[in-house]
């Protein structure tokens, strides 16, 4: 298998006034392989959106680099770029905000394909919109509708039918189905993964429902303030969880055990300042196992069993603590 999207040290800094710059994505390597999916998880405001669209091109990175299929995004030319840039979609979380209300389901599944003059002819751009239709489960009928006049679950299929318009090979999923109905997330995802086997694709799957992602990724990526903690194989982190903030997510998911649930790991202590972070685990603050080897030097992802990397001080050989084995 050959990597699709290849990132090296991805940075995004944002200026905040006079105070500094907010490191919302510091430092993120990813090399995605064709035809898999990659599910980033971590709370609100970690940079999982960031990330995908720093991959996409639609915000510009402030260092590393960006590889599309062998290309760097970041320094090519025009004709590269717009034609990565019909290779790679992007399906919104809200379906709603994001499809124009004056546009009927035909205008806007139309759009991409008028935007990029994909079709001779009206008729030929009609067939596809219909096809497109039925490839996401749309009834005919719904196409002079408004976005007004559908569900979440109909927009939200109109959204992956403008994604899939121009035949790409890479789209990045920034939580299509958190603000839909249990039922409806189920076929949202089921429609996502028929999808990926019937067309090759390859996803980012970008949420913060671990159940979710554990459903659909071939790996997970774990973010904690604009950096990668873990990263493994979905069965692999699930089973074994190393990074503590990773070991905390897993234990808020609801585990019905006899007489009850299984307890949650409550997190205290602060969260670290995103602006002009200290060098050291940003994680060491809310860390019940934090030493003196999480400050002052930044920890580095290591590699503590085949294709599972964590960055923390309790798996390094250097920094005087045991390695968990586990």
């Amino acid at each position: 298998m050959t990597a699709i999207l290849k990132t090296t040290n991805l940075k995004k800094y944002f200026k905040i006034g006079n105070n500094g710059f907010l490191h919302a994505v510091d430092g993120v390597d990813i090399e995605l392989e064709r035809g898999t999916t990659l599910g980033v998880v971590g709370e609100s405001g970690c940079g999982k959106s960031t990330l995908g669209r720093l991959v996409l091109g639609l915000l510009p990175a402030t260092s590393g680099e960006i590889y599309y299929d062998g290309v760097d995004i970041m320094h090519c030319g025009n004709a590269e770029l717009a034609e990565c840039r019909r290779k790679t979609q992007i399906i919104f979380q809200d379906p709603y905000s994001s499809l124009n209300p004056r546009m009927s389901v035909y205008e806007l599944i139309s759009e991409p394909l008028v935007s990029n003059k994909a079709f001779r002819n009206k008729a030929e751009r009609y067939a596809r919109v219909m096809e497109l239709m039925d490839t996401v489960g749309l009834a005919e009928r719904f196409i002079n509708s408004y976005p007004h006049e559908m569900d979440g679950g109909r927009r939200q299929r109109v959204g992956v039918a403008r994604a899939l318009a121009l035949k790409p090979d890479f789209i990045v999923c920034d939580e299509p189905v958190s603000a839909l109905d249990v039922s409806i997330q189920a076929q949202i995802l089921n429609l996502l993964m028929d999808m990926q086997d019937e067309m090759n694709l390859t996803y980012m799957f970008i949420t913060h429902d671990l159940s979710v992602v554990r459903h659909i990724s071939n790996e997970i990526m774990v973010m904690y303030l604009g950096q990668c903690v873990e990263r493994s194989p979905s069965k692999e982190l699930f089973r074994n969880p190393a990074h503590p903030y990773t070991q905390a997510l897993l234990s808020a998911i609801p585990a019905p055990v006899l007489g009850g649930f299984a307890p949650e790991k409550l997190l205290r202590g602060e969260i670290s300042d995103p602006i002009n972070p200290e060098p050291g685990c940003r994680f060491a603050k809310r860390c019940s196992q934090c030493g003196t080897n999480c400050v002052g030097k930044d920890v580095p992802l290591e590699e503590i069993e085949p294709g599972h990397f964590v960055a923390c001080t309790l798996f390094t050989q250097k920094g005087g603590m045991p390695r968990n084995t586990s």
